[in-house]
């Protein structure tokens, strides 16, 4: 996980009440409406846990027109990406094929802003637009997993990584589905606490908030196609029988191979022995349930085809760097290390260097605020500033 170089601004640090950040959400066609709302609706139940605009965003387009999501429902935006807004982040919202979505314009632009200082981020696949642009040359990368292979290819120096969103300085990228909803908390969490991330959390139903050390389940047929359908036969069978492993000598006789021809397999196509393969299908099965259930270690470490506790805390530990126990400890996120020299801060509340503009218009984010006043959780967290 990356380090982050925040800082508060001078007049975040003065006031009592800080500015609300403006986010201004950049929609390429065919981008996906989910992973849209995955990251504006914690911003909205922020303001309405706090019973104030902590954030106002806005959607913007090319030329302001509709613009149509991967669902076919057309969305008109705020605005055009002429608007004078006083950014502090803009978020790029992909969908599908993002390479013929992503046009002149959104590459100057979203140059300029970098220009400007103002922080950067991407959904779904809105990380090609930034790589395309240039902006994610040497940063950590998320991005859907149908678009790993096409970026590693198109932009070498993007450092790509299949984790379901990655916070690396200035640059805040997210995969699709609901991991937009994951990075959202954990910027929410470092910049206004704990309380108000998991206050959003439980308004979602959501039962636990990832981290960045959470990873997207690429299927296995998409890293190796329809080559070797005996490969992902054994991985099928491996997957089916978590919790009473099947030998090495029975996965090879069950699709008709020697065991050292499986080894072959393995080796040559996912770079690890047959058994290697097995435990850490095991060992990323334990990890689930350790966050997500309530089962005791001793349940999990069954449940995964471990014959005894140890055993199965000595192999974890080796495997994630740290004991079961720990990992259940420290499911909570954390807000990130204060670097010597530096405030305490989030990545929405870096300084933004720009010029006076007209003043703002009205974000949505007012009036879903004055709409929330009536509900029960209205004001319901207390902030400390």
């Amino acid at each position: 996980m990356a380090t982050s170089n925040w800082t508060s601004s001078p007049t975040q640090t003065s006031c009592k009440e800080p500015a609300p950040q403006t986010l201004g959400f950049l929609l390429l066609e065919n981008f996906t409406l989910f992973s849209l709302a995955s990251a504006i609706e914690p911003l909205r139940m922020a303001n309405q846990l706090a019973g104030r605009e902590l954030y106002r965003w806005f959607t913007l387009s090319v030329d302001g027109g509709p613009i149509s999501a991967s669902d076919g429902l057309q969305v008109t935006p705020d605005g055009a990406i002429t608007m004078p807004l006083a950014l502090d982040m803009v978020i790029v919202c992909g969908g599908v094929g993002p390479a013929r979505a992503v046009q002149r314009e959104h590459v100057s632009w979203l140059q300029s802003q970098a220009r400007l200082s103002r922080r950067l981020g991407g959904i779904c696949t809105g990380s090609w637009a930034l790589a395309k642009a240039g902006l994610l040359d040497g940063y950590e990368t998320s991005v859907h997993w149908e678009c790993l292979a096409a970026m590693r290819e198109s932009f070498p120096r993007t450092v790509l990584t299949t984790r379901l969103f990655s916070i690396d300085r200035d640059r805040a990228t997210a995969s699709g589905g609901t991991a937009p909803l994951d990075m959202m908390l954990t910027l929410i969490g470092r910049e206004h606490g704990r309380e108000l991330s998991a206050g959003i959390s439980e308004m979602f139903i959501c039962e636990r908030m990832r981290g960045e050390n959470d990873h997207q389940r690429v299927p296995l047929k998409h890293v190796l196609g329809t080559t070797q359908p005996k490969l992902l036969e054994i991985v099928a069978l491996m997957e089916a029988n978590l919790e009473e492993p099947i030998a090495l000598e029975e996965l090879a006789a069950y699709v008709d191979v020697s065991r050292r021809q499986l080894e072959r397999l393995f080796q040559k196509y996912l770079h690890c022995s047959p058994s290697r393969y097995y435990l850490k299908l095991r060992l990323t099965r334990a990890r689930q349930l350790l966050k997500q259930t309530s089962m005791s270690i001793i349940e999990v470490a069954s449940a995964c085809g471990f014959v005894s506790t140890p055993h199965f805390s000595k192999c974890y530990r080796e495997f994630f760097g740290l004991p079961p126990r720990e990992e259940r400890l420290n499911m909570s996120p954390l807000r990130p290390p204060v670097l010597p020299g530096q405030a305490a801060g989030s990545l929405l509340l870096q300084p933004v260097a720009f010029q006076p503009v007209p003043e703002q218009p009205i974000s949505a984010a007012l009036v879903a605020l004055d709409q929330a006043r009536g509900e029960p959780t209205y004001a319901s967290v207390r902030l400390d500033h």
